[in-house]
């Protein structure tokens, strides 16, 4: 008995350190079509920017990630918001596709990364602490419910695909990260 309840909350992200996660049914009523499941643990962690303006309330997140989400389901025609986490500079994090399914946040790493994107546009300016601590909780998490495998790199997002995402101070910024590497490989 004891162990399902340690097994119940390592899954709910009670256990282990895992930081709290807004669930996708909170902020958005949209149903989607993702089938894809993610096969896990994934080696990479790509870091995005959703390059639009930042926002400071709940209320506010809200609201930009259900545009992003028509964004992303509706011009992309992608069956859901393209990252699996994104966070606020607030350090709320919101599931996106969460640990189980696979991205469209980045063309040919999708299937073997765990893609979260800071709400903004960081060319110039970095998110928040508590926005890039969020992140690297995250992360620890992801290799703690070995969604993310513990030999892991982080990425930008220009690493894997010919864009300025994150932004330039940001992608300055995650150079400094533990386990950040450069390039496809």
């Amino acid at each position: 008995m004891i162990r399902l309840i340690l097994l119940l909350a390592a899954i709910c992200g009670m256990a282990h350190g895992c930081p709290s996660i807004i669930s996708k049914s909170t902020w958005s009523i949209k149903n989607t079509s993702c089938r894809d499941a993610l096969p896990t643990p994934v080696p990479w962690v790509i870091i995005h920017h959703t390059d639009t303006p930042v926002c400071m309330s709940k209320t506010a997140c809200t609201t930009r990630l259900r545009n992003i989400l028509d964004h992303h389901t509706r011009t992309n025609k992608w069956c859901d918001i393209g990252y699996n986490f994104i966070i606020d500079m607030n350090g709320n994090i919101f599931e996106g596709r969460g640990w189980t399914k696979t991205g469209a946040h980045a063309k040919g790493s999708n299937s073997k990364s765990i893609g979260i994107a800071f709400i903004g546009n960081f060319q110039s300016s970095l998110p928040s602490k508590a926005a890039i601590e969020a992140a690297k909780r995250l992360i620890k998490c992801g290799v703690t419910l070995n969604k993310i495998k513990a030999n892991y790199f982080v990425k930008g997002h220009q690493d894997v695909f010919s864009t300025a995402c994150p932004g330039k101070a940001l992608y300055n910024n995650i150079k400094t990260w533990p386990r950040f590497k450069a390039g496809k490989q």
